[in-house]
């Protein structure tokens, strides 16, 4: 309100100060040179100074002016040299697969052999001498037993049984006799010079397919043609 009365005042002084200065221009006014002339001239032409105007209102803000265009992409930096690439080795050339091995079934094969000596007697000092055997009391199929060299050769793999029974016969002499698995002495039986009498003994073994199993003798062992002193017995107990 203030400011609209203030606009009126200024606006009725403004109009009355230009009717004194029409009235002051339109009168008589001297025609020579410096008289009342130019007096009433500067007069009218400098009328009073007025009341400055109230400065307006600031107007809206105007709108936001477009985005401006993005800016250009940057240079890519330089790439890296590639790494060195391992070397690999050489693949060798893949053989042809073999045939398939034939495994033999000895879940139902037997063996087992009993032999025996025919002869009066048999004599050695030497502790490695094998006991031969003259005569097979017993040996089924599939059994191998070598009687000259007194030798049994294992053919099918698993758990024996094996005994012997050598007669000693003279007083005067010692008698050793050993049951031997491939060179290795197993158990030794041993009978003094001033005795006679048999000598057994008997071990359980875990053979392998040719594994060897026999006797060995120190001194002198007797045996008759008739009368079989002297035996060796073994068999399979089961397989592996």
């Amino acid at each position: 309100m203030k400011i609209c009365v203030t606009t009126i005042l200024s606006i009725t002084l403004l109009l009355g100060n230009s009717v004194k200065l029409r009235a002051s221009v339109t009168g008589p006014v001297p025609s020579d040179g410096d008289g009342p002339a130019s007096q009433v001239c500067q007069q009218c032409c400098q009328g009073p100074a007025v009341i400055p105007g109230i400065p307006g209102l600031p107007g809206p803000v105007g709108p936001m002016g477009p985005y401006g265009q993005p800016g250009s992409k940057g240079d890519a930096g330089p790439r890296g040299s590639p790494g060195l690439v391992g070397t690999t080795g050489e693949t060798g050339v893949k053989g042809q697969k073999g045939e398939p091995g034939e495994t033999p079934d000895d879940s139902n094969q037997r063996v087992a052999f009993t032999v025996v000596r025919t002869s009066s007697s048999d004599e050695s000092t030497s502790s490695d001498t094998r006991l031969s055997f003259q005569q097979t009391e017993t040996l089924l199929p599939g059994t191998s037993f070598d009687l000259e060299t007194g030798t049994f050769t294992c053919s099918v793999p698993g758990t024996y049984v094996f005994t012997f029974s050598v007669l000693k016969y003279s007083n005067s002499e010692t008698l050793f006799i050993n049951l031997v698995k491939n060179d290795y002495r197993v158990i030794t039986t041993f009978g003094p010079s001033n005795q006679q009498g048999q000598l057994s003994g008997s071990a359980v073994m875990v053979l392998q397919r040719g594994d060897t199993v026999y006797l060995t003798m120190a001194g002198r062992v007797h045996s008759a043609s008739t009368s079989h002193y002297t035996s060796f017995s073994g068999f399979l107990l089961f397989s592996v």
